[in-house]
């Protein structure tokens, strides 16, 4: 689970979540990006959730980036406890998040499986999003992750086939040149 390595403080206030986000609000990393459209507490577990729905629909293809982090502690008190005698104690972590914040980011696949995955993420999350794509794509490399030893093995094999084909034609080429 996300949680932070350690706090200055170990209580928070709870704060208030007006206005939109204005950092994270754009695709850095990825080619697509999941947005949000409602102002939420978004905790560790729903994070992890949403990214392993991502990443089994993807089947380990591509790259995924989780741009939210669960650094706000939400504490509560026991069941059956009197009013009064502080605060409670925290229980679990969570991220704030404002409309247009990009929650997730990913790279690597083609658009209809990305659009899916993150679909699929979106379900897992307890606010409305909105996929989006970025507009500058083609700046990030992902290197092909689904092709497995034996399948790269046979495509080096088949270029040195191919290779070697090539230079016997040539040769006979050559060849049949010097014959005439």
């Amino acid at each position: 689970m996300l949680m932070p390595k350690r706090t200055k403080f170990r209580k928070q206030f709870r704060g208030t979540m007006k206005g939109k986000s204005n950092k994270g609000n754009k695709v850095a990393h990825g080619q697509y990006g999941l947005v949000a459209l409602e102002p939420a507490w978004i905790t560790n577990r729903q994070i992890e959730a949403a990214r392993i729905a991502m990443t089994r629909y993807i089947r380990r293809g591509g790259q995924v980036w989780i741009k939210i982090f669960p650094d706000k502690p939400v504490t509560a008190k026991p069941a059956e406890t009197r009013m009064g005698s502080g605060k409670g104690s925290p229980e679990y972590w969570v991220a704030v998040v404002k409309p247009g914040r990009v929650l997730f980011e990913m790279a690597g696949v083609p658009r209809e499986i990305a659009a899916e995955a993150m679909r699929l993420a979106g379900h897992k999350l307890p606010i409305k999003t909105k996929f989006i794509e970025n507009e500058g794509q083609g700046d990030v490399y992902v290197p092909v992750v689904n092709e497995t030893l034996a399948d790269a093995k046979k495509a080096a094999h088949s270029a040195a086939v191919e290779e070697m084909h090539e230079a016997e034609a040539k040769a006979e080429e050559g060849g049949d040149s010097i014959e005439s």
